[in-house]
């Protein structure tokens, strides 16, 4: 049964701008392994544009939006072995929605140089 669905869209150029401009915005936001994966990659904000459309399109379908005690960079968008996205909770975030922890979250992105969107969809 699907709990909650969550959508958002962004422009990769704003994320770069916040990268670029406003110190500590990229590890706020962005876990290491997401840096990890992102910085060597030709068009490397769009990648990390779809991974801050994910995290806010995984609090949206939580239902709560951005709750205490959660952070961004634990909100972490990795690969499974055949490339797949996924979601994985870290650190603090993690403890406090462990509520949340027997539930399914799928998530797909997309992007262009121009536009990177999200949807995640948590199901039981």
């Amino acid at each position: 049964m699907i709990v909650g669905t969550g959508i958002d869209i962004t422009e990769p150029g704003r994320v770069a701008a916040a990268i670029e401009k406003e110190r500590g915005f990229r590890e706020l936001v962005f876990s290491a392994a997401e840096i990890a994966y992102c910085e060597p990659k030709a068009g490397r904000y769009q990648h990390y544009a779809a991974r801050f459309a994910a995290k806010e399109a995984f609090f949206k379908a939580l239902g709560t939006g951005w709750r205490d005690n959660t952070a961004f960079n634990e909100v972490e968008v990795f690969h499974d072995n055949e490339g797949k996205p996924c979601i994985r909770l870290l650190g603090e975030t993690a403890q406090t929605l462990k509520d949340f922890s027997s539930l399914k979250i799928f998530v797909s992105l997309s992007h262009i140089p121009s536009l990177a969107t999200a949807i995640v969809i948590i199901e039981t």
